[in-house]
C-alpha cells in the first residue's frame, strides 16, 4: 500500500501543496485515517518541489519513517540529479529512498538515457505509470476514426489523448502496426504494452487503470511474458520516431512554483 504527497490538498492555501513539512506531517496523517490503517509501505514525494530546500523534505520523510507511519519513501518524476541529491540525503539520515515512480511506456522512453542508470548506481526501481499510454497502445483508437464514447480520450481525464489523437495520427497508425507483433506471441496489445515495460530490468512495478474487473484479469497475463530481441527490434522499427526519448521532457513535468498555493 503506498500514498504520495506534493498536489494541493485541503482549502489549497500556501500549506495545503509542495513538500514542506508541514505539508508532509499533515498530508501523512490524513492519508493514513482515509486510508484507515496505521502506516503505507511507501510514501512518495509526488514531484519535486523548488520552493522548498530539499534537506527540509528529506528530513521530514525521515520523521515519518522513524514514526513508523511509512517503511520506505520514494519519488515521483524527479529528475536524475534530483534522485542523485534526495538519495545522498537518504544515505545520510539512514531512510530507505527506493523507488521512482515515472511515466514510461513504448512511445514514452525519457526515463532511458539518464534516470534508469543513476536508478540503476543507487539501488532504486521504478514503478511507471501509465505503460499503456492512456489506452493509445490497445489498440482501441484507429486512424480516421472518432474516438470510443466509453474510452478515456472521450472523457474529461483524457483530454490530452484526444489531442494526440486528432493531430497525430502518423503515431495512432503506427501503433496499430504492433497488432501483428501481439498476435505472434498470442496475447492482446494491452498485454503487449505492459510487457514491454517490464522487460525493463530497472522496472519494478506498473500501474495500470481499468473501468471493468475483466481488464484487471487481462493485464495480469502480462506478467512473465517474455518478448525476444528480434520482436522488441520490430517494435522500435514500427513506431520510428513516435518514440519520444529526450531526457529533458523529465524536467518539464516538475513544476517551478507550486501550484494552487496563491
Amino acid at each position: 500500500m503506498f500514498t504520495k504527497v506534493y498536489w494541493p490538498t485541503g482549502p489549497k492555501g500556501p500549506n495545503d501543496v509542495g513538500l514542506s513539512r508541514k505539508h508532509i506531517m499533515e498530508s501523512i496523517d490524513a492519508s493514513l485515517g482515509r486510508l484507515r490503517t496505521d502506516y503505507v509501505d511507501l510514501y512518495q514525494a509526488h514531484r519535486f518541489d523548488y520552493e522548498t530546500p530539499l534537506e527540509e523534505t528529506m528530513l521530514a520523510f525521515a520523521d515519518v519513517v522513524r514514526a513508523g507511519k511509512a517503511l520506505y519513501i520514494g519519488v515521483s518524476e524527479w529528475t536524475a540529479e534530483q534522485i542523485e541529491a534526495g538519495s545522498r540525503l537518504a544515505r545520510e539520515l539512514h531512510i530507505p529512498l527506493v523507488s521512482n515512480q515515472p511515466h514510461y511506456n513504448m512511445l514514452w522512453r525519457v526515463i532511458e538515457p539518464r534516470v534508469v542508470p543513476v536508478s540503476r548506481t543507487l539501488g532504486l526501481s521504478q514503478i511507471v505509470w501509465s505503460p499503456m499510454e492512456q489506452g493509445l497502445l490497445t489498440g482501441k483508437y484507429l486512424p480516421g476514426k472518432l474516438v470510443p464514447p466509453n474510452s478515456r480520450a472521450a472523457s474529461k481525464v483524457g483530454a490530452g489523448l484526444d489531442n494526440l489523437i486528432e493531430h497525430d495520427q502518423k503515431t495512432v497508425e503506427r501503433v496499430q502496426g504492433l497488432r501483428p507483433i501481439a498476435d505472434e506471441l498470442g496475447i492482446t496489445m494491452a498485454q503487449l504494452a505492459i510487457a514491454w515495460v517490464l522487460q525493463n530490468d530497472n522496472v519494478a512495478a506498473a500501474l495500470v487503470g481499468a473501468s471493468r474487473p475483466e481488464q484487471v484479469t487481462s493485464n495480469v497475463g502480462a506478467s512473465g511474458v517474455k518478448i525476444p530481441p528480434e520482436l522488441m527490434s520490430r517494435i522500435d522499427e514500427v513506431l520510428g520516431d513516435s518514440v519520444q526519448r529526450d531526457p529533458e521532457l523529465t524536467v518539464t513535468t516538475n513544476p517551478r512554483t507550486r501550484p494552487g498555493s496563491n
